[in-house]
């Protein structure tokens, strides 16, 4: 019987050149599918969620696979993890209907971006944090916030690359917590992100927090179109692929 496999997991994405397969480059996908090989003795290929980047990480990446192992579900991700590095791990399995899809069947997915803002980088988080050079105004970066909610054309956060039919997305939360000073995270949930969109946000929040732009210039950049007019993209390593919903 061929089941349809849904895994969550998790990974540290610093030496990773991102989720997908790429050739001559270690990515998350073929350590993977290696995994699964060597656990049930066949070829699976996964489909994500979410391909992330060089360097970014996740705590709620979602995969699934087809598989005719008839090991039991309770018992994959331990065997799973058996096979894989200490920086990826398999967090559940469990088994889905014939037409769940990782990646179309998502509803929302949820990032989150890390800033370490005290006074000189932690060395505990500089693998999952970027550290600012500059002090940033946190009441300032919450104002130019607002600009972004909603369904809009995110051209402007757009690198280049991307191969999507629209730009247009439907940006659900931009909140921040400030409770954890001097870490301050950033959570960003949409319908869909465009290519490096969720970085863009956050490099152009960085430049309104330091008074190199307005709150008000973020209405003007998102219509603008243009991706020379939002701020510079922030480094992969603060950004994780924190839950995606279904």
């Amino acid at each position: 019987m061929v089941r349809n496999i849904k895994l969550l997991l998790s990974y540290d994405g610093t030496a990773y050149h991102g989720f997908q397969l790429q050739e001559n480059a270690l990515t998350i996908q073929e350590l993977v599918e290696g995994a699964i090989k060597k656990v049930t003795k066949e070829f699976a290929r996964v489909t994500p969620a979410g391909r992330t980047d060089t360097g970014v990480h996740a705590w709620g990446q979602v995969v699934n696979f087809t598989s005719t192992s008839s090991i039991p579900l309770e018992r994959l991700p331990k065997a799973l993890n058996s096979c894989l590095p200490e920086d990826i791990i398999i967090r559940e399995a469990e088994e889905v209907p014939p037409d769940f899809n990782a990646r179309r069947s998502a509803k929302t997915k949820l990032y989150r971006y890390t800033l370490d803002c005290g006074q000189y980088p932690n060395v505990f988080y500089n693998r999952f944090a970027w550290h600012p050079i500059y002090k940033l105004d946190p009441d300032a970066i919450l104002q130019a916030g607002q600009h972004l909610l909603g369904r809009h054309d995110f051209t402007s956060f757009r690198a280049a690359g991307s191969l999507v039919k629209t730009s247009i997305r439907s940006l659900k939360r931009l909140e921040w917590d400030f409770s954890q000073h001097p870490l301050w995270h950033l959570y960003l949930e949409a319908d869909g992100f465009l290519y490096k969109m969720a970085r863009a946000i956050v490099g152009t929040l960085v430049e309104v927090g330091r008074g190199r732009l307005a709150a008000a210039d973020v209405a003007k950049i998102r219509d603008g179109r243009d991706r020379c007019l939002a701020g510079p993209t922030a480094p992969a390593k603060g950004l994780t692929l924190w839950q995606v919903r279904y």
